[in-house]
C-alpha cells in the first residue's frame, strides 16, 4: 500500500502509538494524566504565571481546547487559576503545591517511557530520529 510510506501517515502512527504508550504506562503507576496535560503542567512548572493562551502556545496545542485541559488539571488540584493583574481578561494558571508533587512523581515515568515510544531504534537511532523531527519542525 503506498500510504504505508507517506510521511503523514507513519506519523499518525507513531502519534497513536506514543499516546497509547503513554496512557499505558501512567495507568500502570495509578495517575490519571494525558500527554496534553502532562505538557501544560510541564509548561506551568517552568514558566509559572502564564496565561492560558501562552501555555497553549508554549506546547503547540489549540487555543480553543486548551481551557479543557486546563480544567481538568484543576480539578485535579494541579494547578490554580486566577485573573492576571496585567490583563484582567487573562486567567493566569500556577502550579499547586499539590501539583509540585505529583509533577515529581510522574516525571520519571514520563522520562521512562520515552524509550517504549521508539523501542525498536538504538540509543543512537533515537538521536538521529530526534534530530530530523526538530528539524522537519523547523526547531
Amino acid at each position: 500500500m503506498e500510504i504505508l510510506t507517506m510521511p503523514g501517515h507513519v506519523i499518525r502512527r507513531l502519534n497513536q502509538m506514543s499516546t497509547q504508550v503513554f496512557a499505558t504506562r501512567m495507568q500502570e503507576k495509578g495517575f490519571d494524566l494525558t500527554p496534553v496535560q502532562f505538557a501544560a503542567l510541564d509548561a506551568t512548572r517552568a514558566t509559572p504565571g502564564l496565561d492560558q493562551a501562552s501555555i497553549a502556545a508554549k506546547i503547540a496545542y489549540d487555543r480553543a481546547t486548551i481551557g479543557g485541559v486546563i480544567e481538568r488539571l484543576l480539578q485535579k488540584g494541579y494547578v490554580a487559576r486566577v485573573v492576571s493583574e496585567k490583563d484582567r481578561r487573562a486567567r493566569v494558571i500556577t502550579l499547586t503545591e499539590e501539583g509540585e508533587q505529583a509533577y515529581r512523581r510522574i516525571l520519571p515515568v514520563v522520562a521512562e517511557l520515552q524509550k517504549d515510544i521508539l523501542a525498536n531504534l538504538t540509543a543512537e537511532e533515537r538521536q538521529v530520529f530526534l534530530s530530523l523531527a526538530s528539524k522537519a519542525l523547523g526547531a
